[in-house]
């Protein structure tokens, strides 16, 4: 009889992809038996990669488009196409920190133009579904260079357009939203968001990942003040405060712009990714879910993707068990979400450093020891 086994891991960052886990995972099921199915589900943060990790297990379409990048140069983009409708864009590819050179990073400058006009692009190819992958910009502009290229109208106190970068949040005095693209009005829009910092503040999105970003401490202080109008703004235009919505301050406030301003879903990326690439009935007649984090610790509790497939596995009354770098503090709690246990390659002797030198290797003795215990 055949064992279906489905994998559903993180990558481990540093050592191992999420595909090349799942390709472990399918040598050490052939060496143990036959017998053994293996399906995989990509898994990833948001980042750079999101839509490559999809479309390298899904029938997705790959599509081109030729947007702005965050300095408004030219960039070949890309993204997810379904053919029920659904779409992936990911960030990165339009507006990502990747894409300029070090010595030109600067947040005032740059804009998420790019990303607005790949949503855009998705649009004219029929999508009703869109997911935004919204990790590793480049932009602190608060969405805005965004929801411009879709059609809104950032105004100055004399009423006149602004470009949309982070130089401009300060001049913002009024949104105009009457010219957006009529189409999202039925288009579901959903965010792969996996920070939770607020718009402004010292947890906000212009302190913690601005100077990652390139913006020396005279540009914080400003693109600081910009983002406190900005978030005034959006509260006198839609009642929101998005210093209280956790994730508004993601990819130097995107997720602000796309949620309070265009409806949007705020979603953990396990869940999103989980749900764009239909694990649930993938993985209903399955016999055993594997998965796993380069570290499982309390953290791993916050939304990860080991508590996220743990708790769909306990859903489909499916077991579950984890194969992780090593082991943190607080790792314990994803035993209660589904997950029966967990196999740590730090364990028996070997350091982090090691296990992460000889991840494949070790990684897949782990694999072969867990599906001899499971197939017998």
């Amino acid at each position: 009889m055949i064992m279906k086994v489905v994998v559903a891991s993180d990558s481990f960052k540093g050592s191992l992809t999420s595909a090349e886990i799942a390709g472990l995972v399918k040598q050490a099921a052939a060496d143990v038996s036959p017998e053994i199915a293996v399906a995989a589900v990509p898994m990833a943060d948001g980042g750079e990669g999101t839509v490559d990790a999809v479309l390298a297990f899904s029938d997705a379409e790959e599509v081109h488009a030729e947007v702005h990048g965050p300095l408004m140069d030219s960039v070949d983009a890309k993204y997810a196409l379904f053919s029920d409708g659904r779409a992936l864009v990911e960030m990165a590819s339009a507006s990502g920190l990747t894409l300029v050179p070090e010595d030109k990073r600067d947040p005032l400058e740059a804009t998420s133009f790019g990303t607005g006009e790949l949503i855009r692009d998705a649009l004219d190819r029929g999508a009703s579904d869109i997911t935004v992958a919204i990790g590793g910009s480049a932009t602190n502009d608060g969405g805005t260079g965004c929801l411009r290229a879709l059609g809104a109208v950032f105004c100055d106190a004399d009423g006149s357009a602004l470009d949309g970068c982070g130089r401009d949040l300060i001049r913002i005095s009024s949104i105009d939203m009457s010219g957006l693209d009529k189409r999202l009005a039925d288009c579901r829009l959903s965010v792969i968001c996996d920070v939770k910092n607020p718009l402004t503040g010292p947890d906000g999105a212009t302190y913690v990942y601005g100077a990652q970003k390139g913006a020396d401490a005279d540009s914080l202080e400003m693109l600081e003040e910009g983002m406190r109008n900005y978030r005034d703004v959006i509260s006198s235009v839609t009642g929101i405060d998005c210093d209280r919505v956790p994730g508004a301050g993601a990819a130097g406030g995107m997720g602000a712009a796309l949620y309070a301003l265009l409806g949007a879903e705020l979603r953990p990326g396990a869940e999103a990714m989980l749900d764009l690439c239909g694990f649930d009935m993938l993985a209903e007649d399955a016999d055993l879910i594997i998965t796993g984090e380069g570290r499982a610790d309390g953290q791993s509790l916050q939304g990860k993707v080991m508590q996220g497939v743990g708790r769909r596995a306990k859903a489909l009354s499916v077991p579950a068990a984890g194969i992780c770098g090593c082991l943190g503090d607080g790792w314990e709690g994803l035993l209660d979400c589904g997950i029966s246990r967990i196999i740590s390659l730090a364990g028996s002797g070997v350091s982090k450093e090691e296990s992460m030198a000889r991840a494949g290797e070790l990684y897949y003795e782990a694999a072969v020891r867990l599906l001899r215990e499971i197939h017998g």
